[in-house]
């Protein structure tokens, strides 16, 4: 099964402030996740205010808006791809990334449609 384990930041997290401790503690981590065959893929997010929202309108027209979908606290920072047997295996290494990342993490199981 795969699931999304997703690092929140608080709105104006400036990730180039990372400390350089968290940085190797977070490729320490990626490392033990690729070593135990779940890591399929990570990747850090630019901060909530570059991204682009896009709606569309009874018309059927797409409007594209700057800033996130909703005005939050937090955003999804980065986060990481993994395949576990389970919800259990995915929370420990949810847990791992809690430490590493030194900030909130959501972890969600991807939804599998029926053939």
């Amino acid at each position: 099964m795969e699931y999304l384990v997703a690092i929140h930041h608080p709105d104006g997290y400036d990730g180039s402030l990372e400390s350089e401790a968290m940085m190797q503690d977070i490729d320490a981590l990626n490392a033990e996740m690729m070593a135990a065959g779940v890591w399929k893929f990570a990747g850090g997010l630019q901060p909530a205010g570059k991204a682009k929202s896009l709606r569309r309108e009874g018309s059927g027209d797409v409007m594209t808006t700057d800033g996130p979908y909703l005005e939050a606290k937090e955003h999804v920072g980065g986060f990481w791809l993994l395949e576990c047997a389970d919800m259990d295996a995915a929370l420990a290494w949810g847990r791992k990334a809690v430490v590493a990342c030194r900030a909130p993490v959501e972890v969600r199981e991807f939804l599998v449609m029926p053939d």
